[in-house]
């Protein structure tokens, strides 16, 4: 009796662990008596880096950390300079020199902490030689299929401009760049000569000095595959005669297109001239014998060589 008691009792607290766990999947479990112990920049920390990093440790429960920075502090606010959402526990920004604090707290969808107690810091101006660029959007390893991108970084005291530069060899040839230009402000529209990765980094400067370059970023544009190509005649199930002109309609972005001609199974290329590579929307078809059935569809093919989605199937019969 006593091990079959004691074998209830376990199995019973795993029970309820196992419901409290499943109850927590559900129900957000709030966080509002928790709290937010803050890492660095310690108090009263001075730094002659502009660009500062913020770090705090992670709360349970929470999805996110609100972070404020203000000038010159919580109980004299001349300014606030910043007041971010912030998915992880670290968080970078570039200030200009002055005194300021900050503080931070924990949220999820129900509740918040309350603000950790602020912390003071001190940003002491200094040469832009000291500095370094920091990168603002896209982010890294980003992938679009626009063939433009809004290229962004942030400002640096003291600078007057940026030099921006684009490369898909990673800056190995400085005078063979895809792109190499002083930039007034903090942002330009770049369109893509084509589609592959581009490396990117940023430095500010002045009349008589340059910061160091940003870290590098990378994006890569794809260009998107062609449409669904439409057949147009012969119409399905037609019967004809050679010699016989297959067309389609054409395709926005197509460079060139993609024949395939199939025998009687509908699987079987119908010779390994097939598929076809044609660059326009139409085809002089002149093989088989009087009785064959033959399959045939089209796809679009881009420039860089992505095949869209090829047309539906269609069939003729030679007379």
């Amino acid at each position: 009796m006593k091990l079959k008691h004691l074998l209830y009792i376990l199995t019973f607290f795993l029970t309820a662990n196992t419901l409290l766990s499943s109850c927590k999947e559900f129900i957000e479990p709030s966080i509002a008596k928790r709290q937010v112990n803050i890492e660095a920049p310690a108090d009263n920390y001075q730094s002659t880096k502009y660009t500062v990093n913020f770090w705090w440790d992670e709360v349970e429960d929470a999805l996110s950390y609100r972070l404020q920075v203000v000038a010159p502090g919580f109980d004299s606010i001349g300014g606030l300079i910043l007041d971010t959402l912030v998915k992880g526990n670290k968080f970078s920004a570039t200030l200009e020199p002055g005194n300021y604090q900050w503080r931070v707290r924990a949220e999820n969808g129900s509740s918040q902490t309350a603000y950790s107690t602020a912390r003071s810091f001190v940003v002491e101006e200094s040469s832009l030689t000291n500095q370094t660029m920091t990168l603002s959007s896209p982010a890294n390893n980003f992938v679009t299929t626009q063939n433009t991108v809004l290229f962004k970084w942030n400002s640096l005291f003291g600078a007057t401009k940026y030099q921006l530069e684009i490369d898909t060899n990673n800056f190995a040839n400085e005078n063979a760049l895809t792109y190499n230009n002083v930039v007034p402000g903090q942002q330009i529209n770049f369109t893509f000569p084509k589609d592959q990765t581009y490396a990117w980094r940023v430095r500010a400067e002045n009349e008589t000095e340059q910061s160091k370059w940003s870290a590098v970023n990378y994006v890569t544009y794809q260009l998107p595959p062609p449409g669904q190509v439409t057949l147009a005649s012969p119409a399905n199930g037609s019967a004809v005669t050679l010699p016989l002109q297959l067309s389609w309609n054409a395709v926005d972005g197509a460079a060139s297109y993609k024949l395939y001609v199939f025998k009687s199974d509908s699987t079987t290329l119908y010779s390994n001239a097939f598929p076809l590579k044609v660059t326009t929307t139409s085809y002089n078809f002149n093989l088989g014998n009087p009785g064959n059935q033959l399959y045939w569809k089209v796809s679009a093919v881009n420039a860089s060589g992505k095949e869209g989605k090829p047309s539906g199937l269609r069939n003729f019969v030679l007379l």
